[in-house]
C-alpha cells in the first residue's frame, strides 16, 4: 500500500508539473501566424536581434501580428506604422485566407534594398498559419510589399515561386 501511495503522489506530482509549464503551442514561441481579416492578421518577419534581411532570417522568422490574437500565441505587435494597407480576401470554396498590401520597411529597420524572401510551412521549422495545413507568406521590403495566403491544400500555397514574388503568386490588391 505504501508503494501505491508513493507511485500516486509521484504521478501527481508530475501532472501539477506539467500544469505550471507552458503548453506546446506557447513553446513555439511565435512560431503561429494567422489570418482573420484585413484588421486582424500576422505574417513573419525576422526577428529584433537580426540583420533584418528577409531572406537571411528564413529560419529564424517570427510572427508578427497587427493585435494580440489568442490563436497566434508568443507573436510580437508590428510596429506602429509598419502596415499601410492590407486587404483580406477568402475563397470558401478553396479554403483559404489571404492578406495582402503595402508596408513602410524602415519602420521596422528592414533594408530598403533587400529583394525580399518566403517563409512557409517549411522554413521557418514549426511554423504555421492557425487552422490552416499550409501557408505561404512573402516579405518584399524593395517593392514596400508583402503577402500571406493560409490553406487547406498544398496547391493553393504554391511555395516554389518564392522568386516570382508575392503579385504573382499571391494576386490581389496592393
Amino acid at each position: 500500500m505504501a508503494k501505491f501511495a508513493f507511485f500516486s503522489l509521484t504521478v501527481l506530482s508530475a501532472v501539477a508539473l506539467l500544469a505550471s509549464c507552458p503548453n506546446t503551442v506557447d513553446a513555439k514561441k511565435g512560431q503561429i501566424a494567422a489570418v482573420e481579416s484585413a484588421d486582424n492578421f500576422c505574417f513573419f518577419l525576422p526577428p529584433q536581434d537580426s540583420n533584418r534581411n528577409i531572406s537571411d532570417n528564413e529560419d529564424k522568422a517570427i510572427a508578427f501580428c497587427t493585435k494580440k490574437l489568442d490563436n497566434a500565441p508568443g507573436a510580437q505587435l508590428f510596429p506602429e506604422g509598419f502596415i499601410q494597407s492590407a486587404h483580406f480576401k477568402r475563397d470558401t470554396e478553396k479554403d483559404w485566407v489571404q492578406v495582402t498590401g503595402k508596408m513602410v520597411p524602415k519602420k521596422y529597420a528592414l533594408n530598403k534594398k533587400d529583394g525580399g524572401g518566403q517563409y512557409d510551412v517549411k522554413a521557418p521549422v514549426g511554423a504555421m498559419c492557425a487552422g490552416y495545413k499550409y501557408f505561404v507568406n512573402m516579405v518584399e521590403p524593395d517593392g514596400s510589399i508583402y503577402c500571406m495566403r493560409c490553406c487547406a491544400t498544398k496547391e493553393d500555397c504554391p511555395v516554389g515561386k518564392s522568386t516570382y514574388g508575392c503579385k504573382s503568386v499571391i494576386g490581389g490588391t496592393y
